[in-house]
C-alpha cells in the first residue's frame, strides 16, 4: 500500500510540475515511479491544475510516510510502547510467519533500535571468562563490546565499531542498552559505562566518554541499563557518583550541561519526560527516590521516597493523565497524582502486601484506567485497576503457560486495539487486553532461549517493530520476522 501511493504521488508530480521543479521534487524518487516517462511541458491555462495535483501529491508522500514507523530507540519512537504502522496482521496463522532474514550475533541483553533502513544493536565478544549468572556477584569477564550496523531489509553487515571492555559483573551476560538513534547520530551506552555517539552512515566515534572514571563511581551491580533519553538538544543519562545520578549532555559535543541527585547507586531505571503542573518534567527513579526535575537545568521540583528491593528501580515510570505510576520488586508500587498548576506530586495509593503490581523486567502499560504488566515474583501477566490498584485478572499464558516462575518476564507493545507480546521463551504473541481478560489471537516461536535467568533459559530483551516487521535477538542471532498483512 505504502509503495502503491509513494508511485501515485510521484506520477501526480510529474503531471503537475513544470520541467524545472519537476527536476528537484523527484530525485531520488525515479526508482519509486515504476519507469513513468514525464509528460510534455504544458501550458500555462494548466497552472491552476499543477497546483492542485502537486498539493494532492504532496499529501499523497505524506501519507505514505505517516504509515511507516521506524524503532529508533528502546519502548518506540515515542518511548512508550505503541507501535503505530499500518498494514499489519490481525491475527497470527496457525502455520507460523515468514523470516525474512536472521544474522549472528554474540552475548547481550540490549534489544535492536531500526532507523532509517538500518539495525542498530550492542553485543560482547567474550576472550576470557564465562557468563555465570550468579545474582549473589560478580563475574569478571574479558572481551569486546560491538556496535553492530545491519541492513534492515536483507541483515548484512554495514558497519561494526568494537572496542575492547572488562567485565565486573552480576550476570555478565553482555550490554543492556538498546542503542538511541537521533538524526545521522546513533547513542550507545555498555554495560561498563562506555557513552558513545556515533554516525549513523559508517560508525564513525564523533564523541565518547567513560562514566565510571569521568564521575569516580563503579558501575551498578547489574551493569549500565538505563537507555539514554534524547529531547532536543540534550541527551539525559543515569551515571552515579556524587551529585550525579542524572547528568544531561549536550548530545552533539557530549558537553555536560548538569548533574543532579545522589544515591547509594543510580539503579537501572531509564529517564523518563513526562508534562504536567503546565511544565516539561524529568523524571528520575534511582533506588531510593521518585522525583521529577527541570530538564533544563536539573533543579528538583518535587522527590517522593520509594525503595524497591536490591536497589532494583528498573520499570519506566508510566503517566497516564495527571497521574504517574511506578513500579518495582518487593511489593513496592505507587500511584502519584500531579499537581494540575505547578510542578508537584504527592502519592495518591501505594501497593501493600498482595494488592497491585510489581514489575522488574517489563515495563507496565496503562490504557482506559487499566493497568497491564508482568509481575516480577511469579511471573504472570496481571491487569489490576488504576483507581486502586486491586486485580482484575492474571494470567501465566503469555508467560511461563501453566506456573509461577520468578521474573518469567513478557514485553508489551500496543498496536491499533491488540497487543503483541515478546516472552522470554522466544515467543510472538498477539493478544486482545482489557478489564475483562486476555485474550490470544495466536503466537510463534521467533527464536530460541540462550542465556540462563533463575534456574531458567531466557531471552531477555526488548524487540523493535519497524518496516511491517518484529526486530528480535538472543546471545547468537538477531531476527527479522514479517508481520506485514496480505
Amino acid at each position: 500500500m505504502r509503495e502503491a501511493v509513494r508511485k501515485v504521488g510521484t506520477y501526480l508530480l510529474r503531471l503537475a510540475a513544470p520541467h524545472s521543479v519537476r527536476a528537484t521534487l523527484l530525485s531520488g524518487y525515479d526508482n519509486l515511479s515504476g519507469g513513468i516517462p514525464p509528460p510534455h511541458p504544458t501550458s500555462k491555462e494548466t497552472t491552476m491544475r499543477r497546483t492542485s495535483l502537486i498539493a494532492l501529491s504532496a499529501l499523497l508522500l505524506t501519507v505514505s510516510s505517516a504509515a511507516a514507523d521506524d524503532w529508533p530507540q528502546w519502548m518506540g519512537p515515542q518511548r512508550d510502547s505503541v507501535w503505530r504502522e499500518t498494514g499489519v496482521i490481525e491475527k497470527i496463522p496457525e502455520d507460523g510467519l515468514p523470516v525474512k532474514w536472521r544474522a549472528p550475533v554474540q552475548w547481550g541483553y540490549a534489544g535492536p533500535a531500526v532507523a532509517g533502513g538500518k539495525v542498530f544493536v550492542t553485543d560482547y565478544v567474550i576472550e576470557s571468562g564465562e557468563v555465570a549468572n550468579s545474582p549473589g556477584g560478580r563475574t569478571r569477564t574479558e572481551g569486546q563490546e560491538r556496535i553492530l550496523c545491519l541492513d534492515a531489509e536483507t541483515g548484512e553487515e554495514i558497519w561494526t565499531h568494537a572496542y575492547d571492555e572488562t567485565y565486573n559483573l552480576s550476570y555478565a551476560g553482555g550490554p543492556r542498552v538498546t542503542p538511541t538513534v537521533d538524526g545521522q547520530h546513533v547513542y550507545t551506552l555498555g554495560a561498563e559505562g562506555r557513552l558513545i555517539c556515533l554516525n549513523v552512515d559508517d560508525g564513525a566515534v564523533v564523541w565518547e566518554k567513560n562514566l565510571k572514571q569521568e564521575y569516580n563511581t563503579d558501575s551498578p551491580f547489574w551493569g549500565y541499563s538505563a537507555a539514554p533519553l534524547i529531547d532536543g538538544n540534550r541527551l539525559f543519562c543515569i551515571v552515579g557518583g556524587e551529585g550525579s545520578v542524572a547528568v544531561a549532555f549536550d548530545k552533539h559535543s557530549g558537553e555536560e550541561l548538569w548533574r543532579a541527585l545522589s544515591a547509594e547507586e543510580p539503579g537501572y531505571c531509564p529517564p523518563t519526560m513526562i508534562d504536567a503542573g503546565g511544565t516539561q518534567q524529568l523524571v528520575i527513579w534511582d533506588p531510593e527516590h521518585i522525583s521529577g526535575l527541570d530538564p533544563a537545568t536539573g533543579d528538583v521540583h518535587w522527590s517522593l521516597d520509594l525503595r524497591p528491593n536490591y536497589k532494583m528501580s528498573v520499570t519506566a515510570p508510566r503517566q497516564a493523565g495527571d497521574h504517574l505510576f511506578a513500579s518495582g520488586i518487593g511489593n513496592v508500587s505507587a500511584m502519584l497524582a500531579l499537581g494540575d498548576d505547578s510542578p508537584t506530586a504527592e502519592v495518591a495509593w501505594r501497593g501493600p502486601g498482595a494488592r497491585s503490581l510489581y514489575c522488574s523486567n517489563s515495563t507496565p502499560f496503562i490504557e482506559d484506567g487499566v493497568i497491564y504488566g508482568n509481575g516480577c515474583s511469579r511471573g504472570e501477566l496481571q491487569a489490576i485497576d488504576a483507581a486502586n490498584g486491586e486485580t482484575l485478572w492474571l494470567t501465566f499464558d503469555a508467560t511461563t503457560g501453566n506456573r509461577p516462575a520468578p521474573h518469567a518476564t513478557v514485553f508489551l507493545v500496543k498496536h491499533e486495539d491488540r497487543f503483541f507480546l515478546f516472552n522470554d521463551q522466544g515467543d510472538l504473541i498477539l493478544a486482545e487486553l482489557s478489564r475483562e481478560g486476555y485474550n490470544e489471537l495466536g503466537r510463534f516461536h521467533v527464536l530460541d532461549p540462550t542465556n540462563e535467568g533463575l534456574g531458567r533459559e531466557v531471552v531477555w530483551s526488548h524487540p523493535a517493530f519497524a518496516n511491517r516487521c518484529l526486530y528480535a535477538r538472543n546471545d547468537k542471532e538477531l531476527v527479522c520476522v514479517s508481520l506485514a498483512a496480505d
